[in-house]
């Protein structure tokens, strides 16, 4: 909301109260000043002038010699290139010396030979924004009105001393949207005399058939309707259109800009239609029919549908009810008779148009909010007095009403002792009742309890805490005193899953991989990309997203990681470790009927080159998978999860010969391996390794027992074991079968080599693995340990074929 400083001081005595003030008392009071700003851009010596003549210049096609009358008996010599100049116009002149917008600095000159002192100026020279230009002023010079007094300042005369604050207001203050509200505002804070305008009702001098019929109640509770004639269509006053200008309203015409106005200065939309074109003066409010079309003011045909509320005249639309009016019933410049509407719609359908519509308008803004109700017939009146006073105009009709029941009067009731307690500060009941009195919210007292009548102008107030709120921010948040807590509180903590959370987040920290957050929304392309731990799960729509981009909840929360790997990647970031633990939302229903089920999930992916290392190590083939995978084991070993098996997978989304999913006792956790070489050609990524674990399933596996040993007393015994096996025999199997031989004595298996060449054999590999016997009694000797070794040995090779590497 724009708020005019010179239109506001019309209302309220603002003598001694600048701008600045007022913006850090809403502030101070909870409404937002975005910013103040003046209307002038750099304008100085610029006076209004009358034109005495205008003569084609004797060297030059284009340009004409004016003698301007610029008061005080100046006559100047003015050389003009506008094709619109012209004898007996109010014109802007910009005196020698004087100074414009952009640096310009006006000289005394010679053009073509002929002497020019001064320039008579157009709207934009003058720093007009376009966008609140009428079209004719936007061409050639501006003309003033007939009435502009020839030498005064323009600044003063177009309005440009004015200041203008720009509030940013909360959904609830919807009073605030028009400058009689923010009236009231501003003599509650400062406790000044409220001056607001007389408004009659104009007495009709016709009886021109008015009919309105409401097929809708709940729709449209409220209508109002008054026809005017004998209109003159024009340029409204100048300081209407100043006012409308330092609102961000371009000024149309009288009419159209009358209708502004009253919306402006009472936050009531009204609309104007063409008497003569709507034919017979018959309103038919009613929802749209499925595909309906109509053209609007814009020029666009907009298609409707059965959630949207018309204006008709019982045949064609006039209106997108509370968005915006219809091309047919336009004013023109032809208008004589107009049928004013004032009314109140559905805040809900009004919305839901404006949206489907793509119309977000001044109107629907406030009829989206809720409009006061009470001041539905006044801003009608208002309307036909201003058309009357500024157009010409004569009432022919008296205001149709069309209301469903009357308007209640709320009382809410206020208990001072609950007030006090809540504040947390002793004000007295005679300073409640003075701030009742400056918010002129009618206030009857009984035994320390307050029945406060809210204005309807106030729809935000509804309950004992809004009178307390409206209490403190008059009385100032400033004055009450800074206090702390209070009262015996329990001791927090975590719980066993938010502990065990942290450990993952902290592990995965200290393992170099870097916490990231990503949108708990996605599209479904990116969600199919990579398969979820739940390939059964449906996706969640969203009724209303913000992009398609943005349309479903997350199941999986790889896709997203991904994108972000790769955006890290393109952005000069060569090597990328990332993991998300975060909540995915999942359902088996089709329509959902019931909450999604949400689960937290542990998703991290690793790719791009490698820091510079002093120490020159052999890079091996998929070296990242086995990178992540020894994280991923450190991960669990550190939570107590033991017995994860690491089997081939091929999930969609992931390398078919290099990925792997993660079991324990039969149950699969999670999943490891290499992105699909196509899916990370598409995001730019070289050989990424990603991982994802159902976090639930992870922390159900947990061994809660922590055993101690104590630190061995005995020697430890080392062998190591070569053997060659078939290409196809998994390692791990290999590891499994050398701790069931060995028994109790081995206490730790290490795999330290994987060869394959020509030296082993086709469709063979060689494994070695490092052996540690240890007892916990005793030093073993040579021969217990080969007796154990050679059982090993000999069950490898009836169990799988294997033979010692010599």
């Amino acid at each position: 909301m724009l708020v005019s400083y010179e239109w506001l001081s019309q209302y309220v005595d603002l003598e001694g109260i600048a701008p600045e003030d007022i913006a850090e008392e809403l502030n101070r009071t909870g409404i937002e000043v975005e910013v103040i700003y003046t209307r002038d851009p750099g304008v100085s010596g610029v006076v209004i002038g009358e034109v005495l003549s205008v003569e084609p210049h004797p060297h030059a096609d284009r340009l004409k010699v004016c003698m301007v009358n610029v008061g005080k008996g100046q006559i100047l010599q003015i050389v003009c290139g506008a094709k619109n100049v012209a004898a007996g116009q109010r014109v802007p002149v910009a005196l020698v010396g004087a100074k414009l917008p952009g640096g310009v600095h006006i000289k005394k000159a010679e053009l073509r030979g002929i002497e020019s002192n001064g320039m008579i100026c157009s709207a934009k020279e003058l720093g007009f924004p376009e966008k609140v230009l009428m079209k004719e002023q936007t061409e050639g010079i501006l003309v003033l009105e007939k009435e502009a007094p020839v030498g005064g300042d323009i600044k003063e005369y177009l309005g440009m001393n004015d200041q203008v604050i720009e509030l940013q207001l909360t959904p609830n203050r919807s009073d605030c949207l028009g400058m009689v509200g923010v009236a009231y505002e501003i003599a509650a804070i400062f406790d000044r005399e409220l001056r607001l305008p007389m408004i009659t009702e104009t007495a009709p001098q016709y009886d021109s058939p008015v009919n309105v019929y409401i097929e809708s109640e709940e729709d449209c509770p409220f209508y109002a309707v008054q026809v005017v004639h004998n209109l003159q269509v024009g340029p409204s006053p100048q300081w209407m259109q100043n006012r409308l200008i330092s609102a961000g309203i371009r000024p149309i015409n009288n009419i159209v800009d009358i209708t502004n106005y009253v919306m402006l200065e009472m936050g009531q939309p009204l609309h104007a239609f063409d008497y003569d074109r709507i034919g017979g003066g018959q309103i038919v409010v009613r929802r749209a029919q499925e595909g309906e079309q109509i053209t609007t003011l814009d020029g666009t045909v907009r298609t409707c549908d059965p959630e949207m509320l018309l204006i008709t005249n019982g045949e064609e639309p006039l209106a997108v009810a509370g968005v915006m009016g219809g091309e047919s019933s336009e004013v023109t410049g032809q208008t004589v008779s107009v049928l004013i509407e004032s009314a109140f719609f559905d805040p809900m359908l009004v919305r839901q148009g404006a949206r489907k519509l793509a119309m977000r308008t001044e109107a629907s803004a406030r009829f989206e909010k809720g409009v006061d109700p009470e001041q539905i017939v006044p801003a009608l009146n208002r309307a036909v007095q201003l058309l009357c006073q500024l157009a010409g105009g004569v009432a022919g009709s008296e205001p149709v009403v069309h209301k469903v029941g009357d308007i209640d009067d709320i009382i809410v009731e206020l208990r001072h002792e609950r007030l006090v307690n809540l504040l947390g500060v002793q004000i007295s009941q005679p300073e409640v009742l003075d701030i009742f009195r400056r918010l002129r919210f009618p206030v009857r007292m009984d035994d320390g309890l307050y029945e406060v009548q809210v204005p309807t102008r106030r729809p935000d107030v509804m309950i004992e805490v809004d009178l307390i709120e409206e209490v403190a921010r008059i009385f100032g948040y400033d004055r009450i005193p800074t206090t702390l807590p209070w009262g015996q509180q329990p001791p927090g903590g975590l719980t066993r899953e938010q502990k065990l959370r942290r450990t993952i987040r902290h592990t995965l920290r200290n393992m170099g991989l870097h916490e990231v957050l990503t949108y708990s929304l996605t599209s479904e392309q990116t969600e199919a990309e990579v398969e979820s731990l739940e390939p059964q799960a449906r996706p969640i729509h969203l009724a209303m997203p913000m992009s398609s981009e943005h349309a479903i909840l997350r199941t999986t929360l790889l896709p997203q990681l991904i994108e972000t790997a790769a955006y890290n990647i393109n952005r000069g970031n060569d090597r990328v470790s990332i993991f998300e633990l975060g909540r995915t939302y999942l359902t088996l229903e089709e329509q959902l009927e019931q909450l999604p089920l949400e689960r937290y999930e542990l998703a991290g992916v690793v790719t791009g080159k490698k820091e510079p290392s002093i120490w020159k190590e052999k890079e091996l083939p998929a070296g990242d998978f086995y990178e992540v995978k020894g994280m991923l084991e450190a991960l669990f070993t550190r939570l107590g999860v033991y017995g994860v098996e690491f089997r081939a997978a091929r999930p969609k989304g992931f390398h078919p010969g290099r990925t792997a999913e993660m079991v324990i006792e039969e149950q699969v956790i999670g999943i490891l391996g290499e992105i699909h070489p196509q899916l990370a050609r598409k995001y730019d990524l070289e050989h990424p390794v990603a991982f994802q674990i159902d976090v639930e399933k992870l922390l159900s596996a947990i061994d809660e027992e922590i055993i101690y040993e104590p630190i061995p007393r005995y020697p430890a015994v080392t062998r190591d074991l070569a053997v060659i096996v078939d290409e196809n025999v998994p390692v791990g199997e290999l590891e499994e079968g050398i701790w069931e031989e060995a028994g109790e004595l081995l206490q730790s298996v290490s795999l330290f080599d994987v060869f394959t060449g020509e030296q082993i054999g086709e469709g063979k590999k060689s494994v070695a693995f490092s052996l540690v016997y240890r007892a916990s009694n005793r030093t073993l000797t040579d021969e217990e340990v080969n007796r154990v070794h050679d059982s090993v040995v000999a069950f490898l090779s009836s169990a799988f074929g294997a033979k010692l590497r010599q």
